[in-house]
């Protein structure tokens, strides 16, 4: 690990993350989603001020291999992009069956994604 002292650290904390049953039922319960060749997305506003990412990568998608390089390849995504994602939202990602896992294409599915997604949402965040 170099010492550069001009890299901001940006990891992946617990707060970002969606992490409990409920949370990941509320935001499914909006039935508010959005869907490309690469990614679905559900989502709802929190009260939390931030975006926050739950992971939903079934064995549909492949073996533990292959489902593990999603989940990294969607959290970076999101790690390096939530400072431009919209405050206070949370959102459930998962792969869409048959796509490729390419860091690229789901670093601007997840940005497409989002603002179709709050497009569709109602304005109340609560």
């Amino acid at each position: 690990m170099s010492g550069n002292g001009s890299q901001k650290k940006q990891g992946f904390p617990k707060q970002v993350r969606l992490r409990k049953q409920s949370e990941f039922d509320r935001v499914f319960g909006g039935n508010v989603y959005a869907a490309d060749d690469v990614l679905v997305m559900n989502a709802c506003w929190n009260d939390v001020g931030r975006p926050r990412i739950g992971l939903s990568v079934s064995r549909r998608v492949g073996n533990a291999v292959v489902r593990n390089r999603w989940k990294r390849l969607i959290r970076e995504a999101f790690r390096t992009q939530q400072s431009d994602l919209p405050r206070g939202l949370d959102m459930v990602v998962r792969p869409r069956r048959g796509a490729i896992p390419d860091f690229r294409n789901i670093q601007s599915s997840i940005r497409s994604l989002a603002e179709r997604i709050v497009s569709k949402l109602p304005e109340s965040r609560s």
